[in-house]
Parts: C-alpha cells; sequence; structure tokens
C-alpha cells in the first residue's frame, strides 16, 4: 500500500475497483492517483463521509460494508449486511447508509458512526441495485434489476410504501436539491424517468443512451448527468426543460460516478477502459483519462452532489 498522507484533509475522489480488489485515491486539483489501497474482493458501492475521513465500501465477496481510514488505508470496521451489496448512500445528514442488498432483496440501514444494521427493508422488486435518500431523509428511493419499477421506502416506517413503473431494470437515482422531482436511468428501456415526488408519478421519459445506468446530480439541480454504457458516453440533461442538452464521449462501459467537491469536474468510472474519464461540469467535455486499476465501478468523493 501508498503511504496516502492526510487524504481526509485534501480534495480527493475514491475509485472502487471491482477486478483488482482495490481502492485508487485521486488528487482531485491534479487528476493523479495518490494511492492505492486494497479491499475485499469486489468492492463496488462507496460513500465518503463529511469531514473526509472515513470512506464506506460495499464488498460483495463479504456480504459487508467496510469502513476505511482515509488517512492510511486501514480498515476501522464493519458491518455484515446480507449477500452481494450492491450501492450505497450516504444520509442527508451523514449518520446513517442505506446499502441495496442484491441477493437478499433488501435495503440496509447502517449506522454510520457504529456500523449497526439498524433496519432491513424487504424491496418488492428482485435484486436491488441502488437506495437513494431524499434531500430531506424522508423517503429512499429502492431501483432493483429484475424491475420495471423503482420501490418508495418511508424511512420512518421502514417499508415500502409505493411503487412507481418506471422502464425495464432500473438502475441510478438522482434527486433535485429541492426534493420534488427525481431522475431514474432504465438500462434496458434506454430512457431517464423523471419523476414527480409528491405525486408519485413519471413526468416524463427521455429517451437516453444505450443502456442508460448512473445518474449523479449538479448541487445547482441544473444538471443531471447520465452514463451510457452501450455507447460509451454521459448524457447531460438540463432539468428546466428535462431534455438532453449534452454527450460526452467518456469510455468503455461507463458506470457510476460524482462530481468533485466543488462541482466543476466530473469523475466516470469507465469500467472496461480501467480508467476514470474528467469532464469539465461548464463545458461537457472530456479534459482527462486517468489510468486506475481493474474494472473501476464506482467513483465517491467528500460532500459531492450524487
Amino acid at each position: 500500500m501508498l503511504a496516502l498522507g492526510s487524504a481526509g484533509a485534501a480534495p480527493f475522489a475514491y475509485v472502487a475497483n471491482e477486478g483488482s480488489a482495490s481502492i485508487s485515491v485521486v488528487d482531485t486539483a491534479t487528476d493523479q492517483v495518490t494511492a492505492t489501497f486494497a479491499t475485499g474482493a469486489k468492492p463496488r458501492g462507496l460513500a465518503v463521509s463529511a469531514d473526509g475521513r472515513r470512506l464506506f465500501v460495499s464488498e460483495q465477496a463479504a456480504g459487508a460494508v467496510v469502513a476505511y481510514d482515509t488517512a492510511s488505508g486501514r480498515e476501522t470496521g464493519r458491518a455484515a449486511v446480507g449477500a452481494s451489496p450492491e450501492a450505497l448512500y450516504l444520509s442527508p445528514d451523514g449518520r446513517r447508509l442505506a446499502v441495496a442488498v442484491e441477493e437478499d432483496d433488501t435495503v440496509a440501514i447502517v449506522d454510520a458512526a457504529s456500523l449497526a444494521v439498524v433496519r432491513r427493508i424487504r424491496t418488492r422488486g428482485r435484486n436491488p441495485e441502488h437506495a437513494a435518500w431524499s434531500p430531506d431523509g424522508r423517503w429512499i428511493y429502492a431501483s432493483s434489476e429484475n424491475a420495471d419499477s423503482i420501490d418508495v421506502i418511508d424511512v420512518a416506517a421502514g417499508e415500502v410504501v409505493a411503487s412507481i413503473q418506471v422502464g425495464d431494470r432500473p438502475r441510478g437515482i438522482a434527486f433535485t436539491p429541492d426534493g420534488r422531482k427525481a431522475y431514474v436511468a432504465a438500462e434496458n428501456a434506454n430512457l431517464v424517468a423523471v419523476i414527480d415526488v409528491a405525486s408519485r408519478t413519471v413526468t416524463r421519459r427521455i429517451p437516453a443512451g444505450e443502456r442508460s445506468n448512473g445518474v449523479t446530480m449538479r448541487r445547482d439541480g441544473q444538471r443531471v448527468f447520465v452514463t451510457s454504457g452501450g455507447k460509451g458516453t454521459v448524457q447531460v440533461l438540463d432539468t428546466t426543460r428535462d431534455e438532453i442538452v449534452a454527450e460526452t464521449p467518456v469510455g468503455k462501459r461507463p458506470w457510476n460516478m460524482a462530481l468533485s467537491p466543488d462541482g466543476g469536474k466530473l469523475y466516470v468510472a469507465c469500467g472496461r477502459s480501467n480508467a476514470v474519464a474528467v469532464v469539465d461540469t461548464s463545458t461537457n467535455a472530456k479534459i482527462a483519462d486517468i489510468a486506475v486499476e481493474n474494472l473501476p465501478w464506482g467513483v465517491a468523493a467528500p460532500g459531492a452532489a450524487r
């Protein structure tokens, strides 16, 4: 393992390399990999604490969420969440994690401080992939691989209270900062569904790239970024018009992504390129490719919009 130094105090992004069981640490000022540290087999979802000092990683083979100290790369604790955890999301208040547990058909809620599993919520859809919090923390939207709908979880009640049909094989999810709309990529339908949160209805289905997958919201809520695994691009959606306004080639099998803490750059994990593409969010142009290890699955950064 390379020395990480005081990673918690610097503007770093973290890349989960599923094929090589490692995390690449990227300095977002220079777009250089400054360190790599080992994880358990098949790291996938990841999130960074607000202070940047802890990295939470869902490790598929272990069926666990593992916490790492970002300054040393050492494990500090783990939570057994179930078989094949996928994406995980930190709650808006930073106190809880929502973890999509694929083979158990559940969303696990984990206390971020103690790593205790405080609740397991069964989904209606099979093989959940993502579990995104609404900005007010009241709802979790869960997408499932073997479904055409997303499940709406009432966090206080700890149960699914509705399902919203979006399109075959829903994947990434992002809410607008005001919590009024949510955007869901439907991979097999090649579209992005726009959901009115209050009425729980789809107001628009936007044709997008082949195998639409990851979804990330810019902090100002004016743009949504959606990866196209089949085209190797990122689509840029204008949320005022709910239309695609730009498309950026990034690499082979782009998947999950994150914005830099200042929102100026988008970091896209390109699994088959073994690289992270860097997109300037003001111009929507790719400005760099960062070589990482095998099969990058996703990216996280402290304070980044999702």
